[in-house]
């Protein structure tokens, strides 16, 4: 068998298993299993899978990666996320650790990174990534921003590890973001105040979640999509408590459900927040809210 034989076969497999990207995830697997870049792919496709070839997988480690590759083809068969299988997601430009403990860092997340990297260009600012995850947020905004003083919250404590691991990937890189375990706020004291509070709550709601697709609904953690009846619950307690720990004149930034844009921005308002306004995602769809705490 050839390597493109090898990896048509990975298609297939895919195909026939429903995968709408088959060929897509057959190359990723293919790609992360064997070693091979595009170009060395091109130049080795029609020799022996595993021969003689100068080919990346060495014949003497071949068919261990061979039987891999044909586990990782069943895993995402049977619709585990390929970034569980592989261990890794993109975001922002840096690569992060994820596992079934933390919710899969998606471009749509992009927005509110890059709305708070360019309204706040200065350095020394306090920003709280609440519902951090695996810290993508939190991470992206302490590499590219190069804020002084960056910290993040969860309620998971199997998240939390995630996102240490992901902040020691980068520490090197920026002040490496201070973690903590707290349900919303529950474990800060009162004093403790952020020029700039982000976060991507769950916001599904919870009658929604048996109709996502199988990847995000049996894979991915429940209390990472969960936002109760109508999907606002999270957004009804960080609203208020948020409050209490901006600063004056200090922002909180939320990504929400592409349909939640009206009522979101309705439950800042109703706190006494101003220039509360709607971003749009690339796709011109509703994707963050962002209000300001007046000074006085």
């Amino acid at each position: 068998m050839t390597w493109r034989a090898l990896l048509e076969s990975g298609k297939q497999e895919l195909l026939k298993a429903g995968i709408a990207e088959y060929e897509l995830d057959a190359w990723y697997l293919f790609e992360w299993t064997f070693g091979f870049s595009r170009a060395q792919y091109l130049l080795l496709s029609h020799e022996e899978a595993g021969g003689a070839g100068e080919s990346p997988a060495s014949k003497a480690d071949f068919e261990k990666r061979l039987s891999l590759y044909r586990t990782n083809l069943w895993r995402r068969g049977r619709r585990e996320p390929l970034q569980h299988i592989t261990g890794v997601q993109a975001f922002m430009g840096l690569e992060f650790l994820v596992d079934r403990h933390v919710l899969i860092p998606r471009q749509d997340t992009e927005t509110l990174v890059e709305l708070v990297l360019a309204a706040y260009p200065e350095k020394e600012i306090r920003l709280l990534d609440m519902c951090t995850g695996s810290g993508c947020i939190a991470i992206s905004l302490a590499v590219l921003g190069g804020y002084s003083a960056v910290e993040a919250a969860d309620i998971s404590r199997e998240a939390l590890a995630v996102a240490e691991e992901n902040a020691k990937r980068y520490e090197a890189r920026c002040a490496r973001p201070r973690f903590r375990q707290s349900d919303l706020f529950a474990a800060f004291a009162k004093e403790e105040q952020f020029d700039v509070i982000v976060s991507n709550p769950p916001y599904i709601p919870s009658a929604v979640i048996e109709d996502l697709e199988p990847e995000v609904r049996d894979f991915e953690p429940r209390i990472a999509l969960d936002g109760a009846e109508d999907g606002l619950s999270f957004y009804r307690r960080l609203v208020a408590e948020c409050r209490e720990h901006l600063a004056a004149d200090g922002h909180v930034y939320v990504e929400i459900g592409c349909e939640q844009g009206e009522a979101v921005k309705t439950l800042f308002l109703e706190q006494g927040y101003c220039e509360v306004s709607v971003w749009q995602d690339l796709t011109g769809k509703d994707r963050v809210v962002c209000g300001r705490r007046p000074a006085a």
